[in-house]
């Protein structure tokens, strides 16, 4: 099934077109760059491009947050909750490792 505005989105380009608006474009006869993925290249370079990282990245990072928060802790209690949250830690990050592979 065609989109609804298909025929005012095929006007817009025919108008552009003839304004010329397409001449002398940056990479115009220039080949397209290689792509990884080329199915989700438009996502990945959005999401590299506004700091995104894969989830066992940014999972990490917190797991290092909860080390260095257990090196200063000295409460006993406190220490066995960043334990257990650690320990969870560890068990998401390779969680998303394998779903990242």
């Amino acid at each position: 099934m065609d989109h609804p505005l298909i025929d005012l989105i095929n006007q817009k380009i025919a108008e552009a077109e003839a304004n010329g608006d397409f001449d002398n474009l940056q990479g115009s006869g220039k080949p397209l760059p290689q792509e990884d993925d080329p199915e989700n290249a438009m996502l990945n370079r959005l999401v590299k491009e506004n700091g995104g990282v894969p989830e066992f990245v940014s999972l990490s990072r917190a797991l290092e947050k909860l080390r260095a928060e257990l090196r200063e802790t000295g409460d006993r209690t406190r220490r066995r909750e960043i334990m257990k949250e650690m320990s969870l830690m560890d068990a998401k990050i390779e969680m998303a490792r394998k779903s990242y592979r």
